[in-house]
């Protein structure tokens, strides 16, 4: 491992080069240095149990920071909390810390933590198993999501103190089965949900109605959890949270760890013809620009916004370090469709440091634990001022010097922002928005809520009046009413139709039948159409697999390894039904309308392009005849 003082000189003569380049191209619009702090810290409070103190003063926490001392402090005074500090700063101690102790003073204690994803819950495992170890008793932890076998789920709902789970697993496999956790629901003291901001839109109203339902059921077994939620910097994180659990919280926000000093570098692609305002291609000078820091030995993330310009900057990167130094395996990708013991691998890689560079789309955004980075590239603007802190912040997780190159495309959005570097550097990110009451949404969730436990007559639901939903659902003769209460009556099973995030989880595989058959990937359906539709060049950590045969009934995939110079891009085309109009109104000047309806919306892929790898010329085209992917939606139209 590199000191300190050898990474901050590769990163201060690598910005050399990178300004060399820049200004002479007139590509830099800005280099801002945001300095280094110091850490404030307290001691550990007298109330800790003797054994966990020693427990994580032996894992290096000999002091906590003022954030994690303050988060301390309000739950013992029984309030929710929510915890607002950057990335790496030490959130999981914030709840860790006070779980453990529960447990350790009283065996009964339950706990459980909720995650958007399943590698974040195994983070999270791995890092209590080291404390575990540390303990004189054990702490029973475990994992409960899809993947759990099914001879291990008895055994977990009967000993488990801390859950692990996410918000699928917890709608869909947890509360509907509430009568096989009696344990867990009698004894529920805390619930943590980690990444707060992760859950805005759809997913988060969805997940509010979720906590609704498991408020509901743990006041059934006489529990009353306290609630601990941590986010990245958000602009409302009290108004959303006490939303999402429609309970006070109090805000936890002085962050108390240290934090080393950053480069912040915008970077725009030079103009290639200025009559036409063409600008070089961003994934080229993505490429130049990571390759600086990498070929000086810096442990660089470069984020695509898309799987297939991941793959894509992959190729070129390899190409550009592993050819030279001759050594496969320094950079390598990360993103969704990869098997999940080959992320584990990746992660583990970028730990050691046995991994150099690694090109990821924003499935590496959120907090899973890659060690300590030293440069973070963006090959494009993320949408929102949050999601670049938050990308940016992978690098520099220490107290070391760190940089982080946002590379626009020609966007007007990416242009906008890369011109006016001050509007981005004084903004405060945005607001994360949800609606629990949006009709859709809460009549799904009264339906599994009335499966799970009766409605009495004048219950509401969290803060929702639901007399008419409830006659409704009995009108769909799904629920009956009978002395005071409503019954559910169906023989269907709610929760499986209802998917938190508005996504198929009709999964295809991914087969490779270049040898013997093995499967290599998973896509969903949605994905699936663009890129595994016949004689699309489908790319796995820069290998290339030729699509012999796309299998919707059996939801397969297969593909042949090939060597070629170009990958495929879908064309798809999307058609937008108006169904019904529910509101509109005027724009001021008379310049248009704004329209609240029901519309359909059906997509369709109807070719592809081939583009030629380093030039991206276009070097032909096929036509295809894949099925339409249609929805039902509300939506404002314009």
């Amino acid at each position: 491992m590199m000191s300190p003082m050898a990474n901050e000189e590769k990163i201060l003569r690598s910005l050399e080069i990178l300004k060399d380049i820049g200004y002479k191209s007139d590509s830099i619009r800005a280099i801002k240095h945001v300095p280094a702090r110091e850490g404030s810290f307290r001691d550990y409070p007298d109330g800790v149990h003797p054994a966990l103190r020693e427990a994580l003063v032996a894992k290096g926490f000999s002091r906590l920071f003022s954030h994690q001392r303050s988060s301390w402090e309000a739950l013992r005074e029984g309030k929710n909390i929510v915890v607002v500090t950057p990335t790496a700063s030490g959130k999981t101690l914030c709840y860790n810390l006070p779980v453990l102790d529960a447990i350790l003073k009283d065996p009964s204690t339950r706990a459980m933590y909720l995650f958007p994803t399943k590698a974040l819950s195994q983070d999270q495992q791995a890092e209590l198993d080291d404390v575990n170890a540390r303990l004189p008793e054990e702490i029973r932890v475990f994992t409960y999501d899809g993947d759990t076998p099914q001879d291990a789920r008895k055994a977990i709902r009967a000993r488990g103190h801390i859950v692990l789970t996410n918000p699928d697993m917890l709608h869909a496999g947890i509360l509907p089965h509430h009568t096989k956790w009696i344990k867990l629901f009698e004894n529920l003291k805390y619930i943590v949900i980690d990444e707060l901001h992760n859950y805005r839109g759809i997913f988060g109203s969805h997940l509010a109605n979720v906590l609704r339902r498991l408020r509901r059921i743990a006041r059934f077994y006489g529990a009353d959890p306290q609630f601990v939620l941590c986010t990245a910097t958000i602009a409302n994180p009290a108004e959303m949270a006490e939303k999402m659990i429609e309970a006070p919280v109090a805000l936890v926000d002085d962050n108390g760890a240290p934090r080393g000093g950053k480069y912040f570098v915008f970077y725009t692609p030079p103009v290639v013809n200025a009559a036409l305002g063409i600008r070089r291609s961003y994934v080229n000078e993505s490429r130049r620009v990571a390759s600086i820091f990498l070929k000086n030995g810096l442990q660089t993330i470069v984020f695509a916004g898309s799987r297939l310009i991941t793959e894509v900057l992959l190729t070129y990167l390899k190409e550009d370090i592993e050819t030279n130094i001759q050594r496969e395996g320094l950079v390598r990708g990360y993103r969704g469709g990869y098997l999940p013991l080959k992320r584990r691998e990746i992660e583990k890689g970028l730990r050691t440091g046995e991994i150099l560079g690694v090109v990821s789309t924003n499935a590496l955004e959120l907090g899973i634990d890659i060690g300590t980075l030293d440069v973070a590239v963006l090959a494009g603007y993320p949408g929102t001022i949050a999601s670049t802190w938050q990308r940016a912040g992978r690098a520099g997780r220490k107290t070391g010097l760190s940089a982080a190159v946002l590379v626009a495309t020609s966007s007007p959005l990416d242009q906008f922002i890369i011109n006016n570097p001050e509007y981005f550097f004084s903004k405060s990110p945005e607001m994360a928005l949800i609606n629990p009451d949006n009709l859709s949404i809460l009549v799904s969730h009264v339906e599994c809520a009335a499966f799970e436990l009766p409605f009495e007559d004048g219950e509401t639901f969290g803060r929702a009046e639901i007399g008419e939903i409830l006659r409704f659902l009995e009108e769909d003769k799904l629920l009956h009413h009978s002395k005071d209460k409503w019954f559910y009556t169906s023989e269907a099973y709610p929760a499986d139709a209802i998917s938190l995030r508005s996504v198929s989880s009709d999964n295809f595989v991914v087969v490779d039948v270049t040898a013997e058959a093995r499967v290599i990937a998973e896509v969903d359906f949605t994905s699936a159409l663009t890129a595994l539709h016949p004689k699309a060049i489908y790319i796995v950590e820069g290998v290339q697999y030729f699509v012999e045969k796309l299998d919707f009934e059996e939801r397969k995939a297969y593909v042949k390894k090939t060597d070629i110079d170009y990958y495929t891009d879908a064309i798809d085309y999307t058609k937008i039904t108006i169904l019904d109009l529910f509101a509109k109104k005027g724009l001021e000047g008379g310049t248009g309308r704004v329209s609240h309806g029901e519309v359909h919306v059906a997509t369709q892929v109807v070719g592809f392009k081939k583009i030629k790898f380093h030039t991206m010329e276009n070097v032909g085209a096929g036509d295809l005849q894949l099925p339409q992917n249609e929805r039902c939606t509300r939506r404002p139209t314009g």
